[in-house]
């Protein structure tokens, strides 16, 4: 289990990580490519709101299916409900406290822009 949380810290998170190494990706998405958050997926029952549940403001937009997550006080994104799997959750990698995002290397781009849904 891990923590995660926002700037400001009015929102923090428990993670049930996979116990394979972490695949995060970025997204091309209109939305997406705007934060440039990178991601990994996780299974809705391994995330947990623990404080600021009440701080969580959401947006979504197109489908309304994504479900995009992010502190009302400052604007950091930390997780969405996705739309290519609607089981799992989307958690802004660089919200998990101690990980070194760039010792991950270079993380691979979803093609989210040409998402199979909208064909």
């Amino acid at each position: 289990m891990v923590t995660a949380s926002c700037h400001c810290g009015a929102v923090q998170l428990e993670i049930d990580l996979p116990d394979e190494p972490l695949s995060p990706v970025r997204c091309n998405c209109s939305y997406c490519i705007r934060r440039g958050a990178a991601m990994i997926g996780v299974p809705l029952k391994a995330l947990r709101v623990v404080r600021g549940a009440e701080n969580l403001q959401l947006y979504t937009f197109h489908s309304n299916t994504a479900q995009h997550y992010f502190c009302k006080t400052c604007g950091i994104y930390t997780h969405h409900r996705r739309r290519i799997d609607t089981q799992q959750y989307g958690v802004n990698i660089g919200c998990i406290e101690g990980l070194d995002v760039k010792a991950l290397g270079e993380i691979p781009w979803l093609d989210g822009r040409n998402h199979p849904s909208d064909a």
